[in-house]
């Protein structure tokens, strides 16, 4: 349990947010730091000495925020959400068009194959359809619309997906600037 994300999530509140720090800690919230603290030991990261003395610590603890010592240097503190790097934001963006694009194409390709399928069943099965009159036409025109759209509108798509990315990632940097003071 050495990912920072699992360790914090696996506590009934996280500990680092003050407004928890004063809960009562359960026998699990201590259990979670016990595991951080063998794993430490197992690794080398604490000695026999330093491993006793936060494991004392630990069940000494009463409340979430008295967890936090003991984890002190062997978890990072900070949540580590994925941060789009700056450089990689427009290759993001460009994948994401690229996503579109796909599911546009195979919605035209299934779409189409399912309609068609109907309508030749139809004509020759005696049930009423006009065999005369294309009626999926209608649909896979629609899709095909759909995929010209996303085709001919590549750096419009593009340019507000990079703006999305790069409001996410300030908000991100907002957040742990917050977190951090």
């Amino acid at each position: 349990m050495t990912d920072p994300d699992q360790v914090w999530s696996a506590f009934s509140g996280d500990p680092r947010d003050p407004a928890l720090a004063g809960m009562r800690a359960s026998d699990a919230d201590r259990e979670v730091v016990h595991q951080v603290l063998t794993e430490a030991y197992a690794d080398g990261r604490l000695d026999r000495e330093e491993l006793e003395s936060r494991t004392t610590e630990t069940q000494a603890a009463r409340t979430l925020g008295d967890l936090l010592p003991p984890l002190e240097g062997l978890v990072a503190a900070r949540r580590s959400a994925t941060l789009v790097p700056e450089a990689r934001i427009a290759e993001r963006a460009l994948e994401s068009w690229r996503k579109d694009r796909r599911e546009a194409l195979w919605g035209l390709l299934s779409v189409s194959a399912i309609v068609w399928t109907i309508w030749l069943a139809g004509s020759f099965g005696g049930d009423g359809f006009d065999p005369y009159f294309p009626w999926p036409l209608f649909v896979t025109m629609a899709a095909a619309l759909n995929l010209g759209r996303i085709q001919f509108q590549r750096d419009q798509i593009v340019s507000d997906e990079k703006r999305r990315l790069e409001k996410k990632r300030r908000k991100e940097i907002e957040k742990r600037r917050e977190e951090d003071s």
